[in-house]
C-alpha cells in the first residue's frame, strides 16, 4: 500500500476562498486547496509553505490547523492511504498564480463547486469555514466514489500537542 503524508491549504480573503484547479496528477480536474507531500525530514508547517510557493507562487505568512484526515482506497491492486494536514490562511505574501500543476480561482464562500471537487470536500470543508475544528475519515473506491465517512468535531487534532 502506497501511504503519505500531506498537507492542504485553502487560502480565504473575506468572503472568498481560493481552489486551484489540478493540472496534472492525482485528483487532476478537480478544484482543492494546494498542498503535498511532505518530504522526509521536512515539517508539516515547511511542507507548507513549500507546497503553496510551488503550486501557485505565494508564501503563506499567517495560517492555522482546522482539520486532519485520514483517506483511504483498497479497492483495487494499488491501494493507497493518505494522511492530510488541512489549514486555511488569511494572510499571504504574493498573488496567486497559475502553474504547471495548478490554476487558482477564488471562489465566493457560497458557491464552492462542490460538483467539481473531492467528494469529501463538501462534508468538512464547510465545517472548518463556520470555524470549527474536525478530525476526518475518508474511504475511496478504485474509481474515486467515496465509500464511506466519519467526521468529528474535535478540540484537539490528533497530532495536536
Amino acid at each position: 500500500m502506497t501511504e503519505k503524508v500531506c498537507t492542504l491549504l485553502f487560502l480565504k480573503r473575506g468572503d472568498d476562498i481560493l481552489l486551484a484547479m489540478k493540472k496534472r496528477g492525482f485528483g487532476a480536474n478537480r478544484y482543492n486547496g494546494v498542498g503535498g507531500k511532505i518530504e522526509p525530514g521536512e515539517t508539516i508547517e515547511a511542507a507548507l509553505v513549500r507546497e503553496c510557493q510551488e503550486e501557485i507562487g505565494v508564501t503563506p505568512t499567517h495560517y492555522w490547523k482546522v482539520a486532519e484526515h485520514d483517506f483511504s482506497q483498497t479497492e483495487n491492486d494499488q491501494p493507497w492511504r493518505m494522511y492530510v494536514h488541512a489549514y486555511l490562511c488569511d494572510e499571504w505574501e504574493g498573488e496567486p498564480a497559475e502553474t504547471d500543476e495548478m490554476a487558482p480561482e477564488w471562489f465566493k464562500l457560497g458557491n464552492i463547486p462542490y460538483g467539481n471537487m473531492w467528494q469529501d470536500d463538501e462534508y468538512w470543508l464547510p465545517r472548518v469555514l463556520k470555524g470549527e475544528k474536525v478530525y476526518g475519515i475518508f474511504s475511496f473506491d478504485e474509481h474515486d466514489n467515496m465509500l464511506a465517512h466519519d467526521i468529528k468535531r474535535v478540540e484537539l487534532l490528533p497530532h495536536e500537542t
